[in-house]
């Protein structure tokens, strides 16, 4: 089953090309199923490379969902067109009377910024409260994490001594999570932050499970008891050349920055990268989707309930 997009959202064409499966909205219309309702609050200064990468994994699925891009309305986006925004973008504050299954976080570059010194954290607050009687479950990514993390839970960012930048190995901590089905018990992820929250303050919040780690990026998967907030602290969305890209950026700035690790063969920028985490990040959308999501919410999104429900995946 298909992602349903706006006919002219340039993100279509690329994906159609990819054989991901997309349905115009005269199409959907005429299905008689009731399509998830997914919001994706995308905060990513490359907003469109951003809607391509999240669309082609929320489309790789048997099931239709239905994508709301929203955007903060006190942030000026300096690197998207303002036409791109009005087209295809709800203002937060429009979206914040509707109910959706599921809702997407994305990272920002405002990490090494403290969470209430960001321009628009009074609205990101809004946007985690009112997540939390409106939204089934939320997937939160890089910043997005951590920023849930703090909101929920108060658990504090650190800042590290250097960028982590590249590809990690991490463990599955528990496989029989709905969330981790048919993960191997090492593999591959992609991060991109000078911070990081810290095994610790996970462990020590009753209320939240430790998913998976690393012994060289720390905390990758953590998430609530009930399933209703899942915190992913890398980039699994990432495409080939992304990493490169941020790499070349930084080198033409003439900013300190090493060489993403295990990305490059040989360590070598020259050459082309090798895509080795690209299942892992189906797999974990999809469950999410699946199990976090579509087993779990109820048909009529008038009844989503309070926070303090079980999670029966």
């Amino acid at each position: 089953m298909p992602v349903r997009v706006p006919n002219d959202l340039p993100a279509r064409s690329e994906l159609a090309e990819e054989n991901i499966f997309v349905m115009p909205d005269d199409r959907a219309a005429h299905q008689d199923i009731r399509p998830l309702r997914i919001a994706v609050v995308n905060l990513m200064p490359t907003k469109m490379v951003t809607e391509t990468q999240l669309l082609r994994l929320l489309g790789n699925t048997s099931l239709q969902v239905n994508i709301s891009f929203v955007r903060m309305d006190s942030h000026e986006s300096k690197n998207t067109p303002i036409e791109h925004l009005e087209a295809f973008y709800e203002p937060l504050g429009r979206v914040l009377d509707e109910r959706f299954d599921g809702l997407v976080i994305t990272g920002a570059p405002v990490e090494t910024i403290p969470f209430e010194e960001v321009d628009y954290w009074p609205e990101f607050s809004a946007l985690m409260e009112w997540s939390r009687k409106n939204v089934w479950s939320t997937l939160h990514i890089c910043w997005g994490a951590q920023a849930g993390l703090y909101y929920h839970y108060g658990i504090k960012k650190y800042p590290l001594r250097e960028k982590m930048f590249g590809l990690f190995h991490h463990r599955a901590l528990d496989l029989k999570d709905p969330l981790l089905r048919g993960f191997d018990e090492v593999f591959l992820a992609p991060h991109s932050r000078y911070t990081e929250v810290r095994r610790e303050d996970i462990e020590t919040e009753r209320a939240l499970k430790l998913l998976s780690t690393s012994e060289e990026a720390g905390v990758y998967i953590s998430a609530s008891l009930d399933g209703r907030e899942v915190y992913v602290t890398g980039h699994p969305e990432y495409d080939r050349l992304t990493l490169k890209a941020e790499y070349d950026r930084d080198v033409a700035k003439g900013l300190p920055i090493k060489v993403p690790a295990n990305y490059f063969p040989g360590g070598d920028p020259r050459l082309p990268p090798l895509m080795t985490w690209r299942s892992h990040a189906h797999l974990l959308y999809a469950n999410w989707l699946n199990y976090y999501v579509y087993q779990a919410t109820p048909y009529d999104l008038e009844r989503l309930p309070s926070t303090d429900t079980p999670f029966s995946g």
